[in-house]
């Protein structure tokens, strides 16, 4: 799995944990609804952490309770 993919299903996975959809997210957060759907649909994967920390504020979380799962602790090195 991508750093790309794993972005994508934690804010999936968040959203669905709180009962909030995308189009939710993105009005909490500031982030535009573009944006999330890029990230979301896999368009878009180098998503910028600047991002993720508005994606995290508007979820209540740290960035490092974002990356804090499990899916970022198996990611396999993407430099070989």
């Amino acid at each position: 799995m991508t750093i790309g993919n794993a972005v994508k299903e934690r804010i999936v996975d968040l959203c669905r944990e709180r009962g909030i959809t995308l189009n939710k997210l993105g009005t909490v957060s500031g982030v535009t609804q573009s944006t999330i759907n890029n990230i979301t649909s896999g368009r878009n994967n180098s998503t910028t952490i600047a991002t993720i920390k508005k994606l995290s504020d508007g979820l209540n979380i740290t960035v490092i309770d974002f990356f804090d799962c499990d899916i970022f602790k198996s990611l396999d090195q993407e430099i070989q």
